[in-house]
């Protein structure tokens, strides 16, 4: 099924990574094929016609999960000022219900916590005592106050066949504490566990609230004009055509063009860019930017549904549909690796009494329950998910869209970068850049012979002389025009011979001309066969071009290839002036595949293994095929074309190449925390199953093997959550950092 197809609900009820993995597996088991569950964000996507087969589905996997959906609201709604259309708003109004459910839960850790100080301080006096059921009563109610919901929960799971989970795992372990007398053991392990699980429960709400501090960009009401009066209404009401009302200090609830009064808009949230730029009549604005001083009227040209905002949050919420070879790893790792410590903790029981010799079954059995409480992987399956999204947030806030984590991993791995040049490196708008005279002659004199020379030419650079002239031409002057194909025009301009054009035209007329080492298109003028002057034409390159391509090489992108149509010649000087290794110039469409293939070919014979990524940046309409042919297609200026966003993997909001060594930055550091979170919650278990099946570690340590080690994992994966908070200044930092790190570019 298409992508577009699908549509992105909020799962009420979600409160446990593993719950995830089965709610995927038993959807996909039945038929659900389309389908994507992210525990990081509390999200589901699926068809929207699966939805009710869907619930019920999991209301027999996990029963009070629910699938929540948005409805669009009616124009009263939208003038009470009462947003419910999107999931994220619906799950909003139980955001209080959850902080109760929390207050409640804290109060029973706390009972539990004092009773069990209680127990353990009166533990040996009333043990000696015929008052000994008193100790028992006193940790039992702290047991059952700390693990009520756990037992509940294991209860439940296990009707329906569900063995291998934490709750399952945690509520054996104990219940075998109390079978061998260890009851102030058994309370601990219950109460450090529902502690750790509460704290990992904030953390993940404080997680998910940095992602929907993401999504705030979306407008919640529009000002439109209808009927000579203004009226608040939903953006989803308003077509394209009609005009909307902007105040200062409010969100373009729409994409539009201004065609009443000036200000300057905020666009943090769509470029990552922090200064506010100036806007008047005429210029367009996106939906998401934020008018910050006079009133605009903005008349509307996209939907909201087409509406940049919508593509950005449609990007960022199926993000987590596409999961890297980390993330897929660990859920399938999960999935086999609980059910085979528990078999390895069943036979760590019963095996060494029946064949070592003295070996006690009580102190095997206490072996076991400890494998048992060191076995739950809820470190990895939470921490992981966190991280790449955290990733994917980090790079949307720096204006830049990555479609999913495998995306994000292989911007990790980037060692060659393909550069389109028209439009990617350069500006793409052709203009004069240099005005040289000869022989008397002034630059406006220059300016005027040409710009009469070129005015019937329908060549693309007769435009920006004549933009340049900035004048109305007097074309009666004009006389005897002629265009040479391949050289230039020649025409009389009040009565004086003007030549324009390339060497080659001065070489047929014999004319002296002087070259120039300026990159651009050279026209040479002479009049009445002497030299007057020299013109050139340049598509510049983009302010921060070079500084990109050094900041990618300082980040160890060993090859950068600029593919362009354009003459040889410019290419070259274009390459050379910003330090790129090669340069392809005179291709077609189907020849830019055709070298990107080549390209990647040679990566690999040189390289041996694959194990870097490359990646082509283009302006993501001409060049879609090879977008879809890299490793990572990434579209620069994606807001305002659909190709781009549609071909590409990652987009960039605001046309800077330099973005893209910050996704890459912030890529390496996504995976840098992930592997840690790997290597750190594998390590701490295989020692601590290690020393629990060596009778050396106990139920306490068990615990911070189990509970520590997902907290801390969890927090290590919210520093990406952090990091991404930090706004356009970050990003302009980290430029700064990289810039000044950069090693110097050789020539091409």
């Amino acid at each position: 099924m298409a992508r577009e197809k699908l549509e992105t609900y909020v799962l009420e009820g979600l409160d446990c990574a593993s719950c995830v993995a089965r709610i995927e597996d038993a959807l996909r088991r039945e038929g659900v094929e389309d389908v994507s569950v992210s525990f990081a964000t509390g999200r589901i996507l699926l068809p929207p016609d699966q939805v009710e087969r869907a619930q019920s589905i999991i209301d027999r996997v996990e029963p009070g999960v629910a699938i929540v959906r948005g409805h669009t609201r009616s124009e009263a709604d939208a003038e009470a000022a009462t947003p419910t259309h999107h999931p994220e708003q619906v799950r909003a109004r139980g955001q209080e219900e959850d902080e109760v459910v929390r207050g409640r839960r804290l109060v029973e850790l706390v009972a539990s916590g004092l009773l069990f100080a209680v127990g353990i301080a009166f533990n040996r006096v009333l043990h000696a005592t015929p008052y000994a059921v008193a100790e028992y009563a006193t940790l039992l109610m702290a047991y059952l106050l700390a693990g009520r919901r756990v037992i509940r929960a294991a209860v439940v799971n296990a009707r329906r066949g569900q063995l291998f989970d934490e709750n399952f795992l945690m509520t054996i372990a104990t219940l075998g504490a109390i079978a061998i007398h260890e009851l102030p053991e058994a309370v601990a392990v219950m109460l450090f566990f529902s502690v750790g699980e509460f704290f990992q429960a904030l953390a993940v709400a404080r997680s998910r609230r940095s992602i929907r501090a993401l999504m705030e960009i979306r407008p919640d009401y529009a000002n439109v004009r209808r009927g000579g009066e203004t009226r608040r209404v939903s953006p989803e009401t308003v077509g394209a055509g009609e005009e909307i009302v902007v105040r200062p200090g409010e969100r373009i609830p729409l994409d539009g063009e201004i065609v009443e009064g000036s200000s300057f808009v905020d666009t943090s949230a769509l470029t990552g860019e922090s200064v506010p730029r100036p806007v008047g009549i005429g210029d367009n604005v996106l939906a998401g930017m934020v008018n910050t001083r006079g009133l605009l009227v903005v008349r509307v040209t996209r939907p909201f549904a087409e509406s940049s905002v919508a593509k950005i949050l449609a990007l960022v919420e199926e993000a987590a549909a596409r999961k890297a070879p980390t993330e897929r790893f660990i859920t399938t790792f999960s999935r086999y690796y609980t059910p085979a410590v528990v078999l390895g903790a069943l036979a760590l029981a019963v095996i060494p009494p029946l064949v070592v010799p003295g070996a006690q079954f009580g102190d095997w059995l206490r072996r076991a329950l400890v494998l048992l409480v060191i076995s739950c992987p809820c470190a990895l399956v939470v921490s992981i998910p966190l991280g790449y999204f955290g990733g994917i947030g980090g790079a949307s806030r720096r204006g830049v869209l990555v479609k999913g984590g495998n995306y994000l991993d292989a911007l990790a791995k980037l060692d060659t970068v393909v550069w389109d040049k028209t439009g990617t490196l350069t500006r793409g708008v052709f203009r004069v850049v240099e005005v040289t005279s000869f022989g008397g002659y002034s630059r406006d004199q220059v300016l005027e012979l040409a710009a009469h020379a070129e005015t019937f030419s329908n060549h693309p650079i007769a435009a920006p002389i004549l933009e340049a002239y900035g004048r109305p031409v007097n074309t009666t002057a004009v006389s005897d025009y002629e265009e040479v194909a391949g050289h230039g025009v020649r025409a009389r301009v009040g009565g004086r011979l003007v030549l324009a054009g390339n060497e080659r035209l001065m070489r047929r007329e014999g004319v002296p001309y002087e070259g120039t080492d300026r990159v651009g298109t050279i026209v040479h003028l002479a009049v009445d066969g002497r030299p007057a002057g020299r013109i050139v034409i340049a598509d510049e390159p983009k302010p921060d071009a070079a500084e990109a391509i050094r900041a990618l090489r300082g980040l160890g992108v060993r090859r950068q290839v600029m593919l362009t149509g354009d003459d040889r010649t410019v290419a070259g000087r274009v390459a050379q002036s910003l330090g790129l290794d090669e340069v392809y110039a005179n291709l077609l469409p189907e020849e830019k595949v055709a070298a990107v293939e080549r390209i990647d070919r040679e990566r690999r014979e040189r390289g041996g293994r694959r194990r870097g990524a490359l990646a082509f940046v283009g302006d993501g309409i001409n060049d879609a095929p090879v977008l879809t042919r890299a490793d990572v297609g990434v579209a620069m200026g994606g807001l305002g074309s659909d190709a781009a966003i549609e071909a590409a993997d990652v987009v960039i909001m605001d046309d800077s190449p330099l973005r893209l060594a910050d996704a890459v930055t912030l890529a390496r550091a996504t995976r840098r925390v992930i592997l840690q979170n790997v290597a750190f919650a594998l390590g701490v278990k295989a020692v601590f199953v290690r020393l629990g099946a060596a009778g050396v570690a106990n139920m306490w340590e068990a615990v911070f093997a189990d509970v520590g080690v997902s907290l801390l994992a969890i927090l290590n994966a919210t520093r990406i959550l952090r990091v991404s908070g930090r706004g356009g200044s970050e990003g302009n930092l980290r430029k700064d950092r990289l810039a000044g790190a950069a090693a110097p570019a050789g020539p091409a």
